[in-house]
């Protein structure tokens, strides 16, 4: 994969880079990569898509309901068998 190095980066710049980072749970190296991506126009980034979607669903008012005798705990069983 390329790599970018940005010689005489503004202190300001650098610091909110940083901060943005911290927010977001990410590395300066992803927080800058995704500020990059939203700059040229590349779509939103998974977590983004996802966070989205959550909002909408959190929105709407719908509950999701399981249905009767649906147990999750069978699936992880289930899936640790296999």
């Amino acid at each position: 994969m390329p790599t970018l190095q940005i010689r005489d980066l503004p202190p300001d710049i650098y610091e909110q880079l940083v901060q943005a980072a911290e927010r977001e749970h990410r590395s300066l190296a992803q927080q800058a990569t995704v500020l990059l991506a939203k700059a040229l126009g590349f779509k939103e980034s998974n977590r983004e898509r996802r966070r989205a979607i959550l909002t909408d669903l959190r929105s709407s008012g719908k509950r999701f309901k399981f249905p009767p005798g649906f147990a999750p705990e069978d699936l992880i069983r289930e899936d640790r068998q296999r």
